[in-house]
């Protein structure tokens, strides 16, 4: 056991004095003193730590500053392309209105008897077979019951069936309770036309009481034969289809709309005009 112990000393010395030995080495080529070497090599990881953690914060504030920064020029974008988006719809609506007064002039050109009184549509209702809108103008423009709406192109509507001091309610060529004498503007042939909705075919028009001999082709023009109600060669429709009604005997023609009654966004009103 002492002879284990004394050897254990020995060994430990012998590590004491390699260490002395390496220490004075190394101090004698840095220049730095035992104590200095000691602090030091305490010091150095903590100073390591704490550059690390000045690093990052410096690193995480300048990814905050950018961030805000960004954030700040996305809202001034979006405020930019919510300007441009408004202006295109205001020069959107500004040439949709010259194109309409464009074809206005056309139409009072060549009907020099029409009195005409513009409007908007300010709403729509369309359930079952029903199908009218609302304008802007009423009994304070002239307008009264039993005239007639018509686009710029000359399209035909509807017909006013109420009226009040500022508003007017026009009920469309699309509901099924007009019935509008018509004439295919090619052949000549006579019909009665009515909206769709009652045979299942709502937006469009039908066309009845045909000859049953009548030849009809697609794209054939219909327009109103003319009347105490409705001008004479107002457009009504485009012939999209024929066949024979139930009974075998006569013809009927399914027709496109002339007029784009759901997008509609202006109509006129024809106050005055020469029935002849």
């Amino acid at each position: 056991m002492k002879h284990f112990f004394t050897n254990r000393m020995r060994v430990i010395l012998l590590i004491v004095v390699l260490l002395a030995v390496g220490l004075t080495v190394i101090s004698s080529l840095t220049g730095l003193s035992l104590p200095d070497m000691a602090v030091k090599g305490i010091l150095t990881p903590i100073r390591a730590g704490v550059s690390h953690l000045t690093d990052s914060a410096e690193q995480f504030y300048s990814y905050m500053f950018e961030y805000e920064s960004i954030a700040a020029e996305n809202e001034k974008l979006k405020e930019e392309l919510a300007n441009m988006q408004d202006m295109a719809r205001k020069a959107d609506s500004i040439a949709r209105e010259n194109a309409r007064l464009r074809d206005l002039l056309e139409l009072t050109e060549a009907h020099e008897d029409y009195e005409l009184v513009d409007s908007y549509i300010i709403s729509r209702s369309s359930v079952d077979w029903s199908s009218t809108f609302t304008i802007n103008r009423g009994s304070n423009a002239g307008i009264d019951v039993g005239m007639c709406a018509i686009t710029a192109n000359g399209e035909l509507v509807g017909l006013v069936s109420e009226v009040g001091n500022n508003y007017a309610v026009v009920k469309s060529v699309l509901d099924s309770s007009l019935e509008i004498s018509a004439t295919m503007a090619s052949s000549g042939y006579n019909g009665m036309v009515k909206g769709g909705y009652i045979s299942g075919l709502a937006g469009f028009l039908r066309m009845n009481y045909l000859p049953s001999d009548a030849t009809i082709r697609n794209n054939d023009q219909v327009v109103t034969t003319g009347s105490t109600v409705y001008p004479r060669d107002l457009i009504l429709g485009y012939v999209v289809d024929a066949g024979f009604d139930d009974t075998g005997v006569a013809k009927y023609a399914l027709l496109k709309p002339a007029a784009e009654i759901a997008s509609l966004e202006q109509v006129f009103i024809i106050t005055q005009y020469n029935v002849g």
